[in-house]
């Protein structure tokens, strides 16, 4: 009987990240669970009393802090298998509004979060030589939002971080694996207030999330129908892009508390 799979996932709390903790749930996996919002960790695990469920209650931006959780989560559990970069917000975001504040936030989490979730366990895997690490990045990476230049950069940022790591994993046998999503349905999309096309269920997201992430896809998009609409916009001319989305309704900006 094979053991269960050991399963690491920042921003687990919620959207996404909470939709593949039950799904890898539901698969009898051993969960590391890190999110901010500790009661929401907690009360993850006490809808899942059958499962191994360890909870840490850490900013992404702490990456001392990510560090101890992912030490702590070794030493109970062994080194996990896969490795799921989750976390992330969105801000509205203009340059010249005072936004400087909310820039800073997403790079951190978006980005910089995903490196520092990957770092505590790279060295463990090269030296095992196996493990998967998971970066959710955006179809929103392939062209600069208006509005949401922030989200946008720190996607795009992540997709090229993890373009590298695979290239550089691929010696040491280890998967790298990026899931660039497109509209799911989430607390971070709810209040969006434009036309949101494909959009899709978080808990069917995650199935077929963990599917490409078991079958070791290099790069998913889901759903599918955003990996041709990611196409389109990639080749689409820069005067042709800049006169369809100048009007364009955009994310509401969150101002400074």
């Amino acid at each position: 009987m094979s053991s269960p799979l050991k399963v690491f996932i920042t921003g687990a709390s919620s959207g996404i990240g909470l939709a593949l903790a039950d799904e890898y749930a539901r698969r009898g996996a051993i969960l590391g669970l890190v999110a901010r919002r500790g009661d929401a960790l907690a009360a993850f695990q006490q809808s899942h009393p059958h499962n191994a469920v360890a909870l840490y209650s850490v900013d992404v931006r702490d990456a001392e802090a990510l560090a101890d959780a992912a030490a702590r989560f070794i030493a109970h559990h062994g080194l996990p298998d896969v490795v799921i970069a989750n976390a992330g917000i969105s801000r509205g975001a203009v340059t010249g509004q005072g936004d400087l504040r909310a820039f800073r936030e997403v790079m951190d989490v978006n980005y910089f979060g995903m490196v520092a979730t990957f770092e505590p366990f790279a060295a463990a895997m090269i030296a095992a030589k196996r493990g998967t690490l998971v970066g959710i990045a955006s179809v929103a990476s392939v062209r600069g939002l208006p509005g949401s230049g922030a989200y946008s950069a720190s996607k795009s940022a992540a997709l090229k971080y993890l373009e590298a790591l695979r290239v550089e994993m691929r010696p040491y046998g280890i998967g790298v694996v990026t899931i660039a999503p497109g509209y799911i349905r989430t607390p971070m999309t709810e209040h969006n207030p434009y036309t949101m096309p494909f959009l899709m269920d978080a808990d069917r997201f995650a199935v077929k999330a963990v599917h490409a992430i078991r079958r070791q896809t290099a790069f998913a998009v889901f759903p599918w129908q955003m990996r041709i609409v990611a196409m389109l916009l990639h080749v689409l001319p820069r005067w042709l892009y800049d006169y369809a989305f100048e009007r364009a309704p955009r994310k509401p900006r969150v101002t400074a508390e």
